[in-house]
């Protein structure tokens, strides 16, 4: 049999944290390459919002494929007690994943990676210094690899990624007329929905407004009758469906681990997003930029598989750790106190602070770190 090509880093997956994480070890000096059982441009169910986080971290020189900048966004409560907020600068990068997606991995190529779409990878194994990747096109061979292989990820499952919330996502998108572009130009709406957690979201691009809901795994079809009941609530039914989908989100637990010896996870593969928001492009993008870089450091010698991992884990746990700790503490008072939320984001200050995250002026974490919001959090969480 052939001997496999034994690459430096092996990168599964090429969505966000995949692509950055292949820029990231390319730049490095790794020989990289990486994997996608899709062609590219794929469509993605996503609503395509990046906050400022997302957009501090992505390659330099980047150029974001952006189809709106919001400077307005609109916000209900099952449907009713409507109100709109407004903002100088824009709040939010609105992007069609499919373009963004292979903009990133057009970056990756860019800095030196390889690409092959169509792998499928089918099983991993180490041995002898390397990483082994059965595929459905052969057998690849790595001195180190990233799991960016989304939520349902085979690298996840062989890292052994502890997963403890998932949620059901469900999204269309629609072809506004002429009166819809007007009255959605630069606005996007949020409503917070009939069960604890879950909210509903418009969001307007260039030819569609995506339109989703997301809640709590276990319940599909009340899931399916809030998207149908806020596309109502919106005006929005008599708009023609481009498409339909669904997606799952999963969120690791605090303790999970983010590698195995030479193989880390990054993204949705690693159970990485905010858990409140479920936002998760600026976790994919930022964990798939220091995977990347751990793997090469690996790869290359300079740091041994326990401490390229034990590096990759510190900076994810002090990072990304942090604020997805403090977005539980804020999912648990929302889901008990929905009503306080909307009433807060009413006002200047909630406005502002509303403001200051989206642009990535702050964070959770760092607000709960003031004494006063860590108190309030608490109270709302025992109430």
């Amino acid at each position: 049999m052939k001997t496999p090509e034994v690459y430096d880093v092996v990168v599964i997956g090429a969505g966000p944290a995949g692509s950055r994480a292949a820029q990231s070890a390319a730049a490095a000096g790794a020989r990289t390459l990486v994997v996608d059982r899709a062609t590219f441009p794929r469509y993605k169910t996503c609503g395509g919002g990046l906050i400022g986080p997302t957009l501090a971290s992505l390659p330099d020189g980047f150029e974001v494929p952006v189809q709106q900048r919001i400077t307005r966004a609109s916000f209900t409560i099952r449907g009713r007690r409507y109100y709109e907020q407004r903002a100088d600068e824009p709040i939010l990068s609105l992007v069609n994943r499919a373009e963004f997606d292979s903009a990133l991995l057009d970056a990756a190529t860019t800095a030196g990676a390889e690409m092959r779409t169509g792998v499928t990878v089918t099983g991993v194994s180490e041995g002898g210094g390397l990483v082994t990747l059965n595929t459905s096109d052969g057998e690849l061979q790595a001195r180190a690899a990233v799991g960016a292989d989304g939520s349902a990820s085979r690298i996840g499952r062989y890292v052994g990624v502890d997963l403890r919330q998932v949620d059901l996502g469900l999204e269309v998108e629609l072809t506004p007329d002429a009166a819809a572009r007007v009255a959605w130009s630069g606005r996007v709406h949020l409503d917070w929905g009939p069960t604890p957690g879950s909210y509903a979201w418009v969001f307007p691009k260039q030819d569609v407004l995506t339109v989703g809901v997301i809640m709590a795994k276990g319940s599909p079809a009340e899931t399916k009758q809030y998207l149908t009941d806020f596309i109502a609530q919106q005006g929005l039914s008599a708009l023609p469906i481009v498409r339909d989908s669904g997606h799952l989100t999963r969120c690791r637990t605090a303790e999970s681990p983010l590698g195995r010896a030479r193989v880390l996870v990054a993204g949705d593969a690693a159970g990485l997003l905010e858990p409140w928001t479920r936002e998760g492009i600026s976790y994919a993008v930022r964990s798939g930029a220091l995977a990347g870089s751990a793997a090469a450091r690996i790869a290359a010698g300079d740091a041994s598989p326990a401490e390229g991992l034990a590096s990759y884990t510190q900076d994810v746990r002090g990072e990304l750790g942090a604020e997805m700790a403090a977005g539980e503490q804020a999912l648990v008072a929302f889901e008990r106190h929905p009503r306080i939320f909307h009433s807060v984001l009413r006002t200047p200050l909630g406005w502002r602070v509303f403001v200051r995250i989206t642009r990535g002026d702050t964070t959770l974490a760092q607000l709960m770190r003031r004494r006063v919001v860590r108190a309030g959090v608490a109270a709302l969480n025992r109430w």
